[in-house]
Parts: structure tokens; C-alpha cells; sequence
């Protein structure tokens, strides 16, 4: 089983001197390449320079996440793509438990380790945390995270179980299967492209896990922070572009209904809050989805959608109405 572990850079020779050297010392085995979008500051130099042995795809723009990753990944070759972000630390032995896993489950096409926090490293990270999730109305949480409140790592979620999304910051996918849906939509530039990638693979038959027994350390924010506006204008939007695309259009045109209506009460809370930028983010966000409406629309996958993707029927209702800060409340198996 070959893997490629893939880091896309943007600007970040930084974070590329800082992670690297985790990544070379624990990843025996695999082939190591950087995929950097037209960065202009030194970061390919200093690959050259003190880490001749990666492999550097230069794309020739900065096109995101997303088209960054496709055009990269179109020149390496590998059984499984690690797609790990730039500001990731690994643990010795990372690797192992998920070739373990795509071993002896055959129908898993795309795992994540468990993402913790860099700098506080008895806690989950936001980008990931135990494996992904959404509710009816397509908003994300995750086993150890539900919007800001993040849980203590005290081994509740060392386990290998089949999730909805696995986080970006730390993905491993059959190369194959990458292939088939021919990538991340690149419409989405950055931000729950993820969740949208793993949709359509579960919309195509494939399984996604998350493997407990690896553990790797996510800085987080080193992009856009979890309180920049943009952010929240990419996740507004994208998230009304994955229900649009992935769900059968019988379900799918009532929720994006409902989603505007739960989305415009969150622009609310943000006046009371005073957060008028992120206010303005979401109606940014709903205008640029009215725009691409039919973009989106016809995008839509001629394969069965499946019909059960939450696990709840509304976060916002548990965590805020209910109080409900931890999964396992939130979700007895």
C-alpha cells in the first residue's frame, strides 16, 4: 500500500520549517510531496534548499483548497492520498493504524486520525476532532466538538467507527475513489469542500471512518481563523451548495428553504453580539448561493442519494435550546 502524503502550501514557509520535520522523521514509508499555489514568499527555495528528498508540484495559481489540491494530486502517483494541512504535527506511528484500517475494512475509501490541539494537547481540535457529522439541516459538528465548545481527549473516542465527513486538515482517500469524483469542487475555493467530497462518496457507495489510534496536532487558524468573517462566509455558503448538490431534490429544496430561515436568525444572534461583519458574511454568502443556484443544481450526482445522513435532527436547537455540549450526550450509540 503506497501512500503520499501531500501538504498544500500557500505562503507558509513558516509553517513548513516548523511541521516539517515531524512529518520526515515519522512517516516511514510514504513519499512526502509539497503542492504549493504560486506562493511568493521563500517557501519552495527552502525545500530546495534543506529538504531535497520531497517531491514540489508548483501549480501555476493560488486556487484554494480545493483546485489546489486537484491540480496537484493529477501528478503523484500513490495507492492512498494523506492530505494533510501545513500546520499539522504527526505522532510516531501515525501511518499505521489507518493502513491497518483500509486493510481490514475494505469498503473504508477515506479515513481521519484523531485531531487534537497543538497547543492544547489534552483537548480536541475544532478542524476534525474524532470524526464529523452533520444534522437534518446540513450544519457540521464533530465527536469531541460542537461549534465552540471542544471536549477533553480522556480516550472516550479511541475507537474506529464509520463517520459522516472526515476533516481536510488530516485525510486520507483512496486515490482511485479521489478520482472517480473527480475531486474537490472547486466552486468552494476552501471550507467544508470536505464535507461535500465525502457526501458524494457516501452518495457513490464508499465509507468514510475515523481510526482513533492515530493521533495527529492541529495548530488550526493558520488560514482564516474560526472568527474570520470570510470564513464564516465560505461556510454559510458552501454548506447551502452541499445540500443543494447531494441530497434527492424532494429533501433538498425544503432544507435549503429552512437553512435560510436558521441562517438569518445566526445573522441575528451576530447583531446582539455586535459581530456585524459576520452578520453581513451571511448575507454575502446568501446572495453568492442565490447566484449559483442552478451552477450547484445541475451539479448534482446521478447515483442514489442516500437518505440517511444525520444523526439528529437539529444542533442548533441541542446546543443552544438544550444546552447539549458533548456528543456522546448528544448521541447515545
Amino acid at each position: 500500500m503506497k501512500i503520499a502524503v501531500v501538504i498544500l502550501n500557500w505562503n507558509g514557509e513558516a509553517l513548513l520549517e516548523r511541521f516539517l520535520p515531524s512529518v520526515m522523521k515519522h512517516s516511514d514509508g510514504a513519499d512526502i510531496y509539497v503542492v504549493d499555489n504560486a506562493s511568493t514568499d521563500g517557501s519552495v527555495d527552502f525545500l530546495k534548499q534543506y529538504y531535497p528528498g520531497i517531491g514540489i508540484v508548483q501549480n501555476s495559481s493560488n486556487g484554494g483548497f480545493a483546485k489546489g489540491y486537484n491540480d496537484g494530486l493529477e501528478h503523484i502517483k500513490a495507492d492512498i492520498f494523506c492530505l494533510l494541512n501545513s500546520d499539522v504535527e504527526v505522532t510516531p506511528n501515525w501511518l499505521e493504524p489507518v493502513k491497518n484500517a483500509f486493510k481490514s475494512i475494505p469498503e473504508a475509501s477515506i479515513i481521519q486520525p484523531k485531531i487534537l490541539d497543538l497547543i492544547q494537547k489534552d483537548h480536541f481540535e475544532y478542524a476534525g476532532a474524532a470524526g464529523g457529522f452533520i444534522d437534518m439541516f446540513g450544519y457540521p459538528f464533530c465527536r469531541g466538538r460542537i461549534f465552540q465548545t471542544i471536549e477533553k481527549d480522556e480516550g472516550q473516542y479511541n475507537d474506529i467507527r464509520e463517520v459522516f465527513w472526515a476533516t481536510g486538515a488530516c485525510m486520507f482517500i483512496k486515490s482511485d475513489v479521489f478520482q472517480k469524483l473527480r475531486g474537490f469542487d472547486e466552486d468552494y475555493f476552501a471550507h467544508q469542500e470536505e464535507i461535500d467530497l465525502c457526501w458524494r462518496a457516501k452518495n457513490a457507495g464508499h465509507k468514510v471512518y475515523y481510526v482513533g489510534h492515530s493521533s495527529v496536532y492541529h495548530l488550526g487558524g493558520s488560514t482564516l481563523s474560526n472568527m474570520n468573517p470570510k470564513k464564516t462566509f465560505l461556510n454559510f455558503r458552501n454548506s447551502l451548495y452541499s445540500i443543494t448538490k447531494n441530497l434527492p431534490r424532494k429533501k433538498a429544496i425544503p432544507l435549503v428553504f429552512a437553512r435560510l430561515a436558521l441562517d438569518a436568525l445566526a445573522a441575528l444572534r451576530f447583531v446582539f453580539q455586535l459581530k456585524f461583519d459576520h452578520c453581513f458574511a451571511i448575507l454575502r454568502a446568501h446572495l453568492s448561493f442565490y447566484a449559483n443556484f442552478i451552477k450547484m443544481y445541475r451539479k448534482r450526482e446521478k447515483a442514489n442519494f442516500i437518505l440517511k445522513y444525520h444523526i439528529t435532527t437539529s444542533i442548533v436547537w441541542s446546543y443552544f435550546v438544550h444546552q447539549v455540549e458533548n456528543f456522546n450526550i448528544l448521541v447515545k450509540d
